[in-house]
C-alpha cells in the first residue's frame, strides 16, 4: 500500500504465498470451499476494483467510526476479553488482534478492516450471554478471519450490503452473489477455528444454540441433537432458497460440519483426542454435502 492506494497485486501474491505454506502450518484447517472461492474472487476485476475503493475509504473512515463508538479491548481496558483474544491468537500463531467492544443487544461479532490493519467487534451482548470458553470460540472464529486472509473480501460484502457507496452500486449485485457464495465457506473455516481456540466441541455447539435462541432463560433446556433434527426437515420445501442469499450457512449445518471436522485427524492430533481420524479430503468432501443448498444430482451449490 503506497499513496494512499491498495495493491491489490500485492495482495493476492501474499495470499499465495501464504496458501503455500498451508499444509505445514495450522491453516491447513482452512475448508477446500473456501480456498477454491478465494482463488476465484482473485481473478475478478470488478471484485478487484471494489477492493480498491474498499481500503482507499477505510483508510478515511471506517476505522475513526470505530474509535468513535465503540471502547478499545487492552490489558487496562476489559483485561478479562483481552487475555482471551491472546490465547487464541497464540493458539493460531498470529498476532493478537485489536477489539472493540460495541453497545448492542444482538449476539454478534465481526471483523473488519484490511489484512494489514483488522479489528474484530465483540457486540456487549455476547459477553453478557457467553462464558469466557464460549467467548474463546467466538473471538478464536474471528481470528480465524485474519488468519485466512479474509478480512479485505468480508468488509467489502458489509460494505455492498449496508452503506454502498455511489461508486460501487453499479457493480454491486454481480459482486455481492459472488461474494456471499465465498463467505458461507469461509465460516466453515472460522468455525474449525473457533473449535481449536477453545478446544470442545460441545462449547462451540452450546455456542451456537445460544446463538440461535438469544433467551438466557432458555438456555439450560437446549437440546443439541433435537436441534440438529432441524437440519434435514430444513432442506425441504422452497424456502431452503433463501439461504443463497445469506451470510452464514445455516446454524444447524453450522454445527454438523463442525462436529464432523472433530473426526478429522488432524483435529484430533491438535485437540489431543488419539491418533487416526479422518483426512481433511474426506472431511471437506462430506462438509460439502451438509453446507450444500442444491441437493438434486448434478447441482449443487459448490463449483
Amino acid at each position: 500500500m503506497a499513496g494512499g492506494e491498495f495493491d491489490f497485486g500485492g495482495f493476492v501474491a501474499s495470499s499465495n504465498r501464504h496458501a503455500g505454506r498451508e499444509q505445514a502450518g495450522r491453516v491447513a484447517y482452512a475448508y477446500e470451499g473456501d480456498r477454491a472461492m478465494m482463488r476465484t474472487l482473485s481473478k475478478m476485476p470488478p471484485i478487484t476494483l471494489a477492493a480498491a475503493a474498499l481500503v482507499r475509504a477505510y483508510k478515511r473512515f471506517l476505522k475513526n467510526q470505530y474509535l468513535g463508538t465503540t471502547v478499545r479491548v487492552s490489558e487496562q481496558q476489559f483485561p478479562r476479553i483481552h487475555a482471551i483474544a491472546a490465547r487464541c491468537a497464540e493458539r493460531l500463531d498470529v498476532a493478537t488482534p485489536t477489539l472493540y467492544v460495541a453497545n448492542s443487544p444482538f449476539l454478534n461479532a465481526y471483523t473488519f478492516g484490511t489484512q494489514e490493519d483488522s479489528f474484530i467487534v465483540v457486540h456487549s451482548a455476547l459477553i453478557d450471554h457467553f462464558t469466557e470458553a464460549e467467548l474463546s470460540f467466538v473471538i478464536g472464529h474471528e481470528t480465524g478471519h485474519i488468519q485466512n486472509q479474509h478480512v479485505v473480501y468480508g468488509t467489502l460484502l458489509h460494505v455492498l450490503r449496508t452503506t454502498a457507496s455511489l461508486l460501487l452500486r453499479w457493480i454491486s449485485p454481480p459482486i455481492e452473489v459472488a461474494l456471499l457464495a465465498w463467505y458461507r465457506r469461509a465460516e466453515i473455516t472460522c468455525d474449525r477455528a473457533g473449535l481449536l481456540c477453545c478446544g470442545d466441541v460441545e462449547v462451540a455447539t452450546k455456542s451456537f444454540l445460544k446463538m440461535a435462541t438469544g433467551s438466557q432463560k432458555l438456555y439450560a433446556e437446549l437440546d443439541a441433537d433435537a436441534y440438529l433434527s432441524q437440519l434435514e426437515e430444513g432442506r425441504h420445501g422452497f424456502g431452503r432458497f433463501t439461504e443463497a442469499f445469506a451470510t452464514h450457512p445455516y446454524l444447524p449445518k453450522r454445527v454438523s460440519a463442525l462436529r464432523l471436522f472433530t473426526e478429522s485427524a488432524l483435529c484430533r492430533e491438535a485437540l489431543s483426542l488419539g491418533e487416526g481420524g479422518l483426512s481433511m479430503e474426506e472431511v471437506d468432501r462430506r462438509t460439502h454435502d451438509i453446507i450444500q443448498i442444491l441437493r438434486s444430482p448434478g447441482a449443487t451449490e459448490e463449483p
